[in-house]
């Protein structure tokens, strides 16, 4: 019986640590974690519209930062749009990898970029030699337009998400990313984007089900165990 109780625990242990290095974790009730990150999203990527809020989810700049920064959802209202770090010259670096503007942009340099590439494994529609990639986009076949469901991510669109960074030498400007094209770029706040939210941080959670299997059977155990010792007392 202290061997089953054994391989319980360390099958609860494996479970856990299992999830606690997984990239993006299903916490339920509609967020989704990246440990990577430490950041919750959405997992509807057009809740503005799902929700009623906006009839297509598309904003301006300055709509798509009230939407957010006013959401609460979950339980939390300390929402915001993905931000973006200016990490070479001022302005635009545009290129085909590597930088914080154009197609593969350094991942670092955007939370939404981190989002595409690394943990829904999207390519963009150029690769990093400037060659047209088939493969790219959301739909992984090139093509643009629509929505899908990607991995955990629900109702990604393929288009035009707006980030929470304005583009500091204009107040006219901020960053957006084409989650179309795979690209990041600065575009006048009067354009009509999706938004999608996020925050910093983990959320309350609850035991994964797999997990709470693995805990009933342990208690199952334990309480064989006890029976078994109160009968050979006897």
């Amino acid at each position: 019986m202290k061997k089953i109780g054994l391989y319980t625990a360390i099958a609860i242990s494996m479970a856990v640590t299992m999830s606690a290095n997984a990239a993006l974790i299903d916490r339920g009730n509609g967020m989704i974690y990246d440990s990577d990150q430490n950041l919750t999203w959405l997992q509807d990527a057009n809740y503005a519209k799902t929700s009623g809020y906006d009839a297509n989810g598309r904003m301006d700049w300055d709509a798509a930062i009230t939407w957010a920064s006013n959401l609460v959802f979950g339980g939390y209202d300390d929402w915001r749009l993905p931000g973006v770090i200016d990490t070479g010259a001022s302005g635009c670096n545009w290129a085909y990898s590597g930088t914080d503007c154009g197609y593969n942009v350094d991942t670092a340099s955007s939370e939404m970029a981190y989002m595409y590439h690394v943990n829904l494994g999207i390519k963009s529609y150029y690769n990093e030699e400037g060659s047209l990639d088939p493969t790219g986009g959301i739909f992984g076949n090139g093509t643009y337009g629509g929505q899908g469901n990607v991995g955990l991510i629900n109702n990604l669109q393929s288009g035009f998400y707006w980030s929470g960074t304005e583009y500091m030498p204009s107040g006219e400007r901020a960053w957006y990313f084409s989650t179309g094209y795979g690209y990041q770029e600065i575009g006048g706040k009067t354009n009509s984007l999706y938004a999608w939210a996020v925050r910093d941080g983990d959320v309350v959670t609850v035991p994964a089900p797999g997990v709470l299997v693995l805990m009933a059977l342990g208690l199952v155990g334990m309480s064989a165990a006890r029976r078994r010792c109160r009968v050979n007392v006897k």
